[in-house]
């Protein structure tokens, strides 16, 4: 939510200031680069002029937001111009031809893979023709970077969602379960498909999300204690053994929580995940620490790990 002082900041100060900050994520690329960006922006602005957003706010701020998407994954600065610019073709008087004359044929070929992939259209929940979809995505991003701008694209409308018509937020949100989050998983964007999911449940079900996401705000200090405990005890027991490795853990997202509290019955404290790296060597390692008694989960992730692991090396 905005502040009172923030919402008395003139519109373009706002948008010179967050595009200032874009700016700042890519200053180590070449000046060119850089230039190309902010060129690229000028263009979008001028072209988007005029055109507002369901909240009121001029259209600019999506693709604007969707470049910041873009380049917090680490993508290259045509990547960032295909974000900033990526309505364009679709939605004002701007031309492939144009974009590829201004800003390279890879930039407008970029722009055009994710005009191509809106007009997709879900029609179907069967988990056959759904799969399917999401093959046809894949296959029609020939280059993995139109993917990636359209996820980016998609993160965002979801965090905005809020400003569409009840019928238009359930299937957007269920669009977006379906389809763009398990995408985003395949590409290892799990915090992307953690965010999608978890917009998408508050949208499908406001009920049960309200219910965990305040539950989990109300345990948070204690599920920090715990987490930095175990893994203090974790690491210190790597250590002793003589593995290296990196300890992390987090507690489920609201909608894994949702998944199995409704498959498993359990409630929200058994559903915190520790995960440990590599596998069943540090499996075996902790196995005398916790007395044999590993959850179930942390087990299956190991399982996984190992799988993984063996997959690779064949």
């Amino acid at each position: 939510m905005e502040s009172a002082t923030e919402n008395q900041v003139p519109m373009e100060d706002k948008l010179a200031a967050r595009f200032a900050e874009l700016e700042e994520k890519i200053k180590n690329m070449p000046q060119e680069e850089q230039d190309r960006v902010r060129d690229a922006y000028t263009y979008a602005k001028e072209h988007h002029d005029g055109q507002l957003r369901k909240d009121g706010s001029p259209y600019i701020t999506h693709p604007l937001e969707v470049a910041h998407l873009v380049a917090d994954l680490g993508l290259d600065a045509d990547s960032i111009i295909a974000a900033l610019l990526h309505d364009t073709i679709e939605d004002t008087d701007a031309t492939h031809e144009e974009v590829a004359k201004r800003f390279g044929v890879t930039v407008a070929n970029l722009v055009e893979g994710v005009t191509k992939l809106n007009k997709v259209k879900y029609t179907s929940t069967e988990e056959k023709q759904m799969e399917n979809l999401r093959k046809m995505l894949m296959a029609m991003a020939q280059d993995v970077r139109v993917i990636l701008i359209k996820i980016c694209d998609r993160v965002h409308n979801i965090r905005t969602l809020e400003y569409q018509s009840e019928k238009k937020q359930r299937e957007k949100a269920l669009e977006t379960l379906e389809i763009y989050a398990p995408i985003a998983h395949r590409l290892g964007m799990q915090r992307m498909k953690w965010e999608m999911e978890d917009e998408s449940l508050r949208f499908l079900d406001p009920v049960a999300y309200k219910e965990i996401s305040d539950e989990l705000a109300a345990q948070a200090k204690a599920h920090a204690a715990f987490m930095e405990r175990i893994q203090n005890e974790i690491q210190d027991r790597l250590k002793k053994e003589g593995i290296k490795g990196t300890v992390y853990g987090r507690v489920k997202h609201v909608y894994s929580i949702y998944r199995k509290m409704l498959a498993q019955g359990k409630t929200i404290d058994e559903l915190i995940k520790m995960v440990s790296s590599p596998g069943g060597t540090t499996l075996a390692g902790l196995d005398g620490l916790y007395q044999g008694k590993l959850t179930d989960v942390v087990k299956d992730c190991c399982e996984r790990c190992t799988k993984r692991a063996y997959e690779l090396s064949k």
